[in-house]
């Protein structure tokens, strides 16, 4: 059964079903009990009790639901891989899932058996979400409307919560009799529903449908669970406390006049509640007005403008964009100064409208434009095949930001030279293919995803495909469940005639996005090429025994389907 991430993102309608996910579970499954246990929170000394554990649902199960959900996701046409977004929500991310290890939120066990999985999606409106077995998912249009680096960590700190005190397995337990497949259509036919009952009622009976419309959100105690574990999370991590407070305010103003577009508020509701809760947990008075984090505060070096604390963009030192590893020791803080790059870009690739992004260039190009604002121009220009402009553009920002903000700007003039509308390199000018080469031999030495992926484009579009590989090669050595990066190596494979070892990248590519059958019939296809181009015997052992793992796993997926 296949679903789109829009109806994943799309408003609740009178009519429809609601969406998140996580609403999507209460909204099918009856709420269970709470269980009182105590959570060691030391920013408050509220007596609400904890949920507890998920109990009925094991944690395998919970993973196997929420893979089978994620490999459709990996399919839709809105699923958005951007290394550079990517890495940014990566640098948000991982200080807070060290938080909730640190904070015994995420005991071992549960690190280590979900997935811990961001997902991006292009549609503009106002959401986050979480599936079973830890996936969490970010909508470009929560990105574009935050201004501050702990306002997009307080959402994320919340989904983070509902994942870590297993609300999602707690929902479902009520149903032992339901198959997990089962349950996994159901909340794919709901989600659906968003955008199109039609769908949904193929897939949802009518009874249930009706059932679920009675439940469209978590319940009370779940939502203010989440806030409290989520808050200290966040202060955990370093984030400034004020972080949740800005983002309920500004959620609390677009409800008065939501159209459709702050889909988190339906499956997330606000309450006034809530929303003192939070403002009791930060200080009062000048602390407060002068943003002091709350909680303990991560090392960071000032950058050479005393804006904040630096931040690397493009050159992120992240310890990976999968699994539940801690960041490493002394890893900055995110700063302003990239976030508002960030959120700028979140916007312009959000959006399809020819006029909205000739009205971002055009607003970009004033003489007191904001460093964002510049860089929704370029991007703007890009998209609107005005690459000269866009490159012009965005070498004015490059001189005009902060040090630690150059990185990202740096990624956007690898995009501009990269893209289609350059001709290819050989043919570029002699000071843009200079450009071209500095800042790809600064990607490659970079550490990051977007440099690892963006150096290697780069290296192949300059005919240089033995760096590609030998940068990708070790970056899938650490990192074997990037699909992008796996794409990229069987491209610069190929560019070096290794027939075999292109195909096997592009199995492993397929298998990374939990597409086991795909990937089966690429190792096949690479054991089929003629014997002068299966020359390399290593390899081929490789291929064979990376066949028969993906075989198994695709022999387990669908017994679990049946």
């Amino acid at each position: 059964m296949r679903f789109s991430l829009k109806s994943l993102f799309s408003p609740v309608r009178p009519a429809a079903l609601g969406l998140g996910v996580l609403a999507v579970a209460s909204m099918l499954l009856p709420t269970p009990a709470s269980v009182a246990q105590p959570l060691r929170d030391g920013t408050s000394t509220s007596s609400l009790p904890s949920l507890g554990d998920g109990d009925g649902m094991s944690i395998a199960a919970e993973r196997r639901l929420g893979d089978r959900i994620a490999r459709d996701i990996y399919r839709d046409p809105d699923y958005l891989d951007d290394p550079v977004l990517g890495d940014y929500l990566q640098s948000l991310w991982q200080p807070l899932l060290g938080a909730a290890r640190d904070r015994g939120d995420v005991p071992p066990e549960l690190a280590e058996r979900l997935a811990w999985e961001l997902v991006v999606s292009r549609d503009k409106r106002v959401n986050a979400f979480a599936l079973p077995g830890g996936y969490l998912g970010v909508n470009l249009g929560l990105m574009a409307i935050t201004d501050k680096p702990e306002e997009l960590a307080s959402v994320m700190a919340h989904e983070l919560s509902h994942v870590s005190q297993r609300h999602i397995a707690r929902m479902m337990t009520r149903e032992e009799r339901m198959a997990p497949w089962m349950m996994g259509a159901m909340i794919l036919g709901a989600l659906a529903a968003g955008s199109n009952p039609q769908v949904a009622s193929a897939a949802i009976a009518g009874s249930t449908a009706v059932a679920a419309q009675t439940q469209l959100n978590f319940s009370r105690d779940m939502e203010r669970e989440a806030d409290r574990v989520g808050f200290g999370v966040l202060t955990g991590a370093g984030f400034d406390g004020l972080g949740f407070v800005s983002m309920f305010d500004k959620m609390q103003q677009s409800s008065r006049y939501d159209d459709g577009s702050f889909p988190y508020l339906r499956s997330h509701p606000l309450t006034g509640e809530r929303i003192a809760d939070m403002r009791s947990r930060v200080p009062s008075g000048p602390v407060a007005a002068a943003g002091v984090q709350v909680g303990p505060v991560k090392a960071a070096t000032p950058d050479a403008s005393g804006a904040g604390p630096a931040s690397s963009g493009l050159r992120l030192d992240l310890p990976g964009t999968r699994g539940a590893s801690r960041p490493a020791a002394g890893l900055p803080m995110p700063s302003r100064n990239v976030h508002v790059l960030a959120s700028a870009r979140a916007r312009v690739l959000a959006e399809n409208s020819t006029d909205r992004q000739r009205a971002w260039l055009a607003n970009g190009r004033v003489a007191n434009a904001s460093a964002g604002d510049r860089y929704a121009a370029a991007l703007s220009a890009l998209r609107l095949g005005q690459r000269d402009l866009a490159l012009e553009l965005a070498q004015q920002l490059r001189g005009a930001v902060a040090p630690d903000a150059r990185p990202t700007v740096d990624a956007l003039l690898l995009d501009i030279l990269l893209s289609p509308a350059a001709g290819g390199a050989p043919s570029a000018p002699a000071a843009q293919a200079a450009l071209l080469a500095e800042l790809r031999d600064q990607a490659l030495a970079g550490t990051s995803r977007a440099s690892a992926l963006l150096g290697a484009q780069a290296a192949l579009a300059t005919g240089q495909p033995q760096r590609a590989v030998s940068r990708l090669q070790a970056w899938v050595a650490q990192q074997p469940r990037d699909a992008a990066a796996w794409q990229m190596l069987s491209r610069g494979y190929a560019a070096q005639g290794q027939a075999l070892r292109a195909i096997r990248a592009e199995a492993e590519a397929r298998a990374a996005h939990l597409d086991y059958g795909g990937a089966v019939d690429r190792f096949r296809a690479a054991q089929a090429l003629p014997a002068e181009q299966r020359t390399d015997g290593m390899e081929l052992a490789i291929v064979d025994s990376r066949r028969r793992e993906v075989e198994a796993q695709l022999r387990e997926s669908v017994r679990e389907e049946k």
